[in-house]
């Protein structure tokens, strides 16, 4: 071993010693009081190994803070239960957290002790532990556990799982008793949501209900409207206000405006309802109330064409529905032909479909129309040319879901501008996306034949444009 020097670390001896030192403190300074009244325990510690591992009790042990009785050190945590606290205490001396049959609560209930203890790096473990081993308890106490790890900014996973429960299933979520304690900042943030599949009179009649829950003097004891006084309205008003612009009106019927909005007139701001109850008399909507797209889900895919708020709408169309539940068929999209990869070829395209149709596998086309640099998109055919002028930011996508099973099924539509409130479909037997030569430095063509189908809805009759991508994808049903 000339010149080398070997080095074996014993850590796990060293460990279990300054565990004795907890279990069979003789020599402590620190007695700290955990809980009240009948679920109160002391522990016995070390203010030395407390303020090097904690710079909570770094600051907590100072001498400006620390009140002593016959030379201990008295402290004193009423708001942490004394089982958190024996599991913290054996982490501060350990270095080890050991987690066997505790409960939800418990998990949520170290997340919040160790976060006030300032020792974040265990947080990570301990919200992974409340993802994998605690979904169950998570899904039925929603509210609860969303208002905790709100105010933890390193919960942001278990705070996304929580939202991701609720927009599987708003309408359990919303129709719920918890609902009407839900914390308005999170409400508002629910609310915000494109994804929140739910009809939008529902939201209004559940927004109604909670606005009532959490104004002073009311509750829901006092929901009959003929008892309100004006100051009541106007509280009422108050807390509405901000979340006006967040509803969907143009989603919201006629008859529902007349039936539960109009009832609410008083509590509505006056200029918000007089653009509400234009829109329902002439059927323009101020972009001062609300400039949000209708409610979509979402659903992955991965794709340089469309987003996940686009694939849930195709999902809807296979499934001809207009709002999506929980349990509900799946879809997978899986890519198999992107024009980025080898750039536009119309023999690769032609025999990527031509395999999905010997294999009878349901299949998506996506077309992304190209935009000349000069925003002057041409059209040409044999015998026209035409241009028009589009907008700097204009986006036309063009598209085919094509199915073979229980019997041949398809449509063809288009998104325009990412606002999925501009879509189009036809199911006309006889539209369809094909692709064909062309003859000029641009490359490929494609044309979209609408046969018979010619109010234009989705295109004009044999419109012919040049792609600027195209991608292919097999559509799978997941059970």
């Amino acid at each position: 071993m000339s010149g080398k020097i070997a080095v074996k670390k014993f850590y796990g001896g060293l460990l279990q010693d300054i565990l004795l030192m907890l279990n069979n403190a003789d020599d402590y300074d620190v007695i700290i009081q955990v809980g009240k009244n009948q679920n109160m325990k002391e522990f016995r510690a070390h203010s030395n190994i407390l303020r090097a591992r904690s710079k909570y009790f770094k600051t907590a042990l100072s001498e400006n803070w620390i009140a002593e009785k016959n030379n201990l050190i008295e402290f004193k945590k009423p708001n942490i239960s004394p089982d958190i606290f024996d599991i913290i205490l054996k982490y501060i001396y350990t270095g080890k957290i050991r987690l066997t049959d505790e409960s939800g609560e418990d998990i949520l209930g170290l997340i919040v002790a160790f976060k006030e203890f300032l020792f974040n790096d265990i947080l990570i473990y301990l919200e992974d532990c409340m993802i994998k081993y605690q979904l169950r308890w998570i899904q039925q106490k929603l509210v609860f556990v969303l208002h905790t790890v709100s105010k933890i900014p390193e919960c942001k996973k278990l705070r996304d799982h929580c939202i991701k429960f609720i927009v599987e299933d708003p309408q359990i979520f919303i129709t719920s008793k918890d609902f009407l304690s839900l914390d308005g900042d999170i409400l508002f943030e629910l609310l915000k949501r494109d994804d929140l599949q739910i009809e939008e009179i529902v939201i209004w009649d559940y927004l109604i209900k909670w606005v009532i829950e959490q104004t002073t003097g009311l509750g829901s004891e006092n929901g009959d409207r003929t008892k309100w006084n004006n100051e009541n309205k106007e509280a009422l008003k108050e807390k509405l206000e901000k979340f006006i612009p967040l509803i969907r009106f143009s989603e919201i019927s006629s008859d529902d405006f007349f039936d539960k909005i109009r009832p609410f007139e008083a509590i509505i701001p006056r200029n918000i309802y007089e653009e509400v109850l234009k829109y329902y008399m002439k059927g323009t909507l101020s972009e001062g109330i609300t400039t949000l797209p209708p409610r979509v889900g979402m659903i992955d895919i991965e794709s340089k064409i469309i987003k996940p708020k686009h694939a849930f709408i195709i999902a809807n169309w296979i499934d001809r529905k207009a709002i999506r539940n929980k349990s509900d068929l799946k879809y997978n999209f899986k890519r198999i032909y992107y024009s980025g990869w080898h750039g536009t070829n119309i023999m690769a395209i032609n025999r990527v479909r031509d395999r999905c149709k010997d294999n009878q596998d349901p299949h998506l086309i996506l077309v992304n129309q190209r935009q000349n640099t000069d925003n002057t998109f041409q059209q040409k055919s044999r015998n026209v040319v035409s241009q028009e002028k589009i907008s700097q930011n204009f986006k036309k996508i063009y598209g085919e879901y094509i199915s073979f099973i229980p019997h041949n099924e398809g449509f063809i539509f288009s998104f325009e501008n990412d606002n999925v409130k501009n879509t189009k479909i036809s199911r006309n037997i006889n539209d369809s996306i094909s692709f064909n030569s062309f003859n000029e430095s641009s490359g490929q063509n494609v044309h979209v034949k609408m046969s018979e189908y010619c109010n234009g809805n989705v295109v004009r009759k044999n419109e012919n444009f040049v792609p600027k991508e195209v991608e292919i994808f097999i559509v799978y049903k997941i059970k």
